[in-house]
């Protein structure tokens, strides 16, 4: 017996290895093997098992195989194969989107639990005769139940044996009991919710079960308005699958919404819920994988790798926050994106999907449009919520009213906050910009402080003072008092961070209590979960953040939206900008009145006759959608064309520029409706000490309606090209940015 093995390489080729006896029995196609390749032994998987092979060279054995039974199924298979091919990845890089390190043989560990009984805790006095037994059950006493006696490691050097004397004395009661890794520190309590249906909700129930009875795998975008109540249409959607016997996936763009969304789903389906996505410990990651394969949990709630969850009779996906350009893998291959991936899963699978949106992409806005998706709408908010009024602060005209020059908060902002916190009503602040000061230069110069391994600013941030670079992670401890390059000393911090705006907060209003939610303090999960139970609790009143905080999160009390800067990324080179900044200003603009009270929202900005800020600022969706597919196909870009990017990276810049040059130069002749751009620079020309260039193809869909032709061409002309050592060719389809 032979079989076919993928490895986490640079190949499209697999290579053929003979099963030896002893693991005839466990070999099969989706199970992981170790087998050597050159000089080193490597991790791939089985792809495919044969009686014979027409390799006529030495075969060698496969070395161990990692998993008795498979670890994923033939569905999941299939759907390996179609991203390997769709994003023009080796099979064995593509496999890796399979977690590394996890077997369905876990086992979790078990810990020692120690109880005091009661009756008899007064019977003896240990205090002269054994101090660290009496300290112990003292603090046991205060205990109504059970403890890890990992609880006692501060107050006695070895509490397993001073516990054992307990129990011989019939003190205490000790006894082993499973230790489950959990990840309750991304999760809410179960969040109970009394609904009742309104009737655009009851009508898009219903449209969406249509939908599933007649077996469209196409998908299905759900579009409302923010705090319409698509969460509860999708969680109906899910107790009706979910009846079925089938199993549910529910995809999340970020981490921060997880905690919220997994406590709705605990509240419905109880302990059939898993959390999946990065910042699992990798004990709760291998317990959550098997318990998965088991078929134990029916319902997986998760970031965007949780689309290759295996579950068993896949009935439902729901894609969250469709939008999010966080569904789309950079870096490592596979570049691929999870909502289309999803799309694919449900078309094998023959499971519903779920698109859900207040501000859906352009091209699923096009797509439902052109009728290639099912479309549902929500139009009004729920319960009868009344949409927030907003407001515009030409930050331009600003100091001509008040005087004030530089002010992070214009009068009106800081008004309405003040009565907010003496109406006992929380606020939050966007500003979509971490550390303290994103810039640190010479005022006589110019000159700034830029990254040594990137062409870009250091970001200074107060708290450890240091300069960070937010792209390859350099830390400088030391900030320099001098230009180094004419020696002035004549250095300023400008522009605007979040903990900049936290100081602001905390002076102005010193009595509020203010959290701040950004990449810098969310990098542990119980301190996200944390700080959002708080606020969802009333403990805290001012929530500052990033855009993790700006879409999904629903809270009661929250009456005002202050967005600090809503021009960040409005003018980058990208023609994605003007989308994402809209639909961010949008979305966080809903965060605001979504219950009785009527809610507020103030834009602060320095181009407030900008298409994007007017009509954000009027909630008015469908007219900028509309400029916006005007614009997209007057330039030839997505939802009209097939868009791909050819990268090249390398730390010496003429080499990266020479090999892209001739490489653009061999390509053939071009098809009718392709065009290429570049090679150029890149807007961020060097990252993590690699300079970059990349070429940019487009082809029209007319021309070629489903990217056959583009990918032909591709394959054609950079799969198989010869470069010299030190550039490497990375291709990017379907990009979600050119930046």
């Amino acid at each position: 017996m032979f079989v076919d093995v993928a490895f986490p390489i640079s190949q499209y080729q697999v290579f053929t290895y003979k099963i030896p006896k002893q693991f005839a029995k466990i070999a099969s196609v989706g199970v992981r093997v170790r087998a050597p390749i050159g000089k080193r032994v490597l991790p791939g998987i089985v792809v495919r098992i044969t009686k014979e092979t027409s390799f006529t060279g030495k075969i060698k054995n496969i070395s161990e195989v990692i998993d008795e039974t498979p670890i994923i199924d033939e569905s999941l298979w299939k759907l390996i194969q179609w991203i390997s091919k769709y994003y023009m990845t080796p099979l064995g890089k593509a496999a890796t989107v399979i977690p590394a390190n996890l077997s369905v043989k876990y086992k979790p560990q078990e810990q020692w639990m120690v109880q005091v009984e009661q009756q008899n805790v007064s019977s003896i006095n240990l205090a002269k005769s054994a101090p660290a037994q009496a300290n112990v059950l003292s603090k046991l006493s205060e205990y109504k139940k059970s403890v890890p006696i990992t609880k006692f490691n501060k107050l006695v050097a070895s509490p397993l044996t001073v516990c054992k004397s307990l129990e011989k004395k019939g003190l205490a009661k000790l006894y082993k009991e499973v230790s489950t890794p959990t990840a309750n520190n991304f999760e809410f309590d179960p969040i109970h919710k009394e609904i009742h249906f309104s009737d655009t909700q009851t009508i898009a129930v219903n449209k969406i079960e249509k939908y599933i009875k007649e077996k469209k795998h196409n998908g299905m975008l759900l579009h409302g308005v923010t705090g319409s109540g698509k969460t509860e249409v999708y969680i109906k959607i899910a107790q009706e699958i979910f009846k079925k016997g089938k199993s549910i996936i529910i995809l999340l763009p970020e981490i921060a919404l997880t905690p919220q969304i997994a406590g709705r789903f605990r509240a419905v389906f109880g302990d059939k819920v898993g959390l999946w996505h990065s910042k699992l410990t990798g004990a709760a990651r291998a317990f959550t994988w098997t318990n998965i394969c088991n078929g134990n949990y029916k319902v997986v709630v998760g970031a965007r790798s949780a689309i290759f969850a295996p579950l068993l009779n896949l009935g439902l996906i729901v894609v969250d926050e469709e939008q999010e350009t966080s569904y789309k893998q950079e870096a490592p291959d596979p570049r691929y994106h999870a909502r289309d991936v999803a799309l694919m899963r449900g078309k094998l699978q023959r499971a519903a999907v779920l698109l859900v949106s207040a501000t859906p992409s352009l091209e699923s806005y096009y797509n439902q449009i052109m009728g290639k998706l099912d479309y549902c709408y929500l139009p009004n908010r729920f319960n009868n919520a009344e949409y927030p009024t907003v407001t515009v602060v030409d930050m331009i005209k600003e100091p001509e009213e008040t005087g004030k020059i530089g002010q992070i908060f214009s009068s009106s902002l800081q008004q309405k906050i003040e009565q907010r916190l003496k109406n006992k009503e929380q606020i939050i602040l966007l500003q979509n910009r971490r550390g303290y000061a994103p810039i640190y230069r010479c005022r006589d110069c110019g000159e700034m402080l830029i990254c040594p391994t990137c062409s870009i600013p250091l970001t200074y941030h107060r708290v450890g003072e240091n300069l960070q670079c937010h792209f390859c992670g350099y830390l400088q401890t030391e900030i320099p008092q001098q230009c180094s390059h004419c020696k002035s000393s004549n250095l300023v911090l400008s522009g605007t961070g979040t903990q900049k705006v936290e100081d602001v907060i905390c002076d102005t209003f010193s009595e509020a209590m203010v959290a701040r939610l950004d990449m810098d303090t969310t990098r542990s999960g119980k301190m996200l979960t944390t700080t959002l139970k708080k606020f969802k609790d009333g403990k805290i009143d001012i929530l500052l953040g990033t855009q993790m905080i700006a879409k999904g999160l629903d809270f009661d009390n929250v009456t005002l939206v202050g967005v600090i800067n809503a021009d960040t990324g409005l003018f980058l080179p990208d023609f994605r900008s003007g989308e994402r900044s809209f639909q961010l200003i949008y979305q966080a603009s809903g965060r605001s009145g979504r219950r009785k009270k009527q809610g507020e929202v103030v834009i602060q900005t320095y181009n407030a006759d900008n298409p994007v800020i007017r009509y954000a600022a009027r909630l008015d969706l469908k007219k900028y959608y509309n400029i916006m597919i005007g614009e997209r196909k007057e330039l030839n870009y997505p939802p009209f064309n097939w868009l791909a990017k050819t990268e090249f990276t390398g730390t010496k810049k003429r080499t990266v520029e020479k090999t892209a040059n001739t490489i653009r130069n061999s390509f053939q002749k071009k098809f009718k409706g392709l065009e290429i751009l570049g090679p150029a620079w890149c807007y961020r020309e060097r990252l993590r000490g690699k300079y970059r260039m990349q070429i940019v193809f487009k082809s029209s869909k007319e021309l070629d309606p489903n990217g056959s032709k583009l990918h032909q061409y591709l394959q054609n002309n950079l799969l198989d090209k010869k470069i010299g050592s030190g550039v490497k060719i990375n291709i990017d389809i379907d990009p979600v940015s050119l930046l």
